[in-house]
């Protein structure tokens, strides 16, 4: 079994919720995913940061911000669906990468990135900074239409969820 496959596996029990399973192969897997972030191929990389999600590796949040930063767009996307699939029952974690969630989202050369960080957003506390950068780039006439989208949803379901908290003035 290669890495891949491991993480495809590890997707699988954490569905099943079978956490012990899990446990087991992030152990057995853990130097293989370390080794494979550090690699010069960037293929490798991109399943490495991929993997950090699927295994679950909530401890690995270093590691994965490393990808959020990679040079190779594949890299910086896999990172963002790791994060995403982290985020969704800790909103911690965004809070923790929120930095350069807003960079990526407002200005990685990469449409496809900028389109995962929005939605990585949308798991984290509505911060009214987050919201107005959303709201700006759902506006802004020389994005492209997806964007635009993309921003004005997430920047609409944080604004009803700060509305919904309290944490906006009406």
């Amino acid at each position: 079994m290669n890495l891949a496959e491991a993480a495809a596996r590890a997707q699988e029990l954490a569905e099943a919720g079978d956490e012990r399973a899990i446990a087991d192969l992030r152990r057995e897997w853990e130097d293989e995913v370390e080794g494979a972030a550090r690699d010069a191929d960037y293929r490798v990389r991109a399943v490495a940061y991929r993997a950090l999600g699927q295994f679950r590796y909530r401890q690995k949040l270093e590691l994965l911000q490393r990808g959020l930063e990679d040079e190779s767009p594949a890299c910086r996307g896999s990172a963002l669906v790791s994060l995403e699939l982290l985020s969704r029952d800790s909103p911690g974690v965004v809070n923790r990468t929120r930095r350069i969630l807003h960079e990526l989202a407002n200005d990685d050369p990469n449409q496809a990135v900028r389109r995962l960080a929005i939605v990585c957003l949308k798991n984290g506390p509505p911060a009214r900074e987050t919201i107005a950068l959303l709201a700006g780039l759902a506006e802004a006439d020389e994005e492209e239409r997806e964007l635009r989208e993309a921003a004005q949803k997430v920047a609409a379901f944080l604004t009803k969820e700060a509305n919904r908290k309290g944490l906006t003035k009406r």
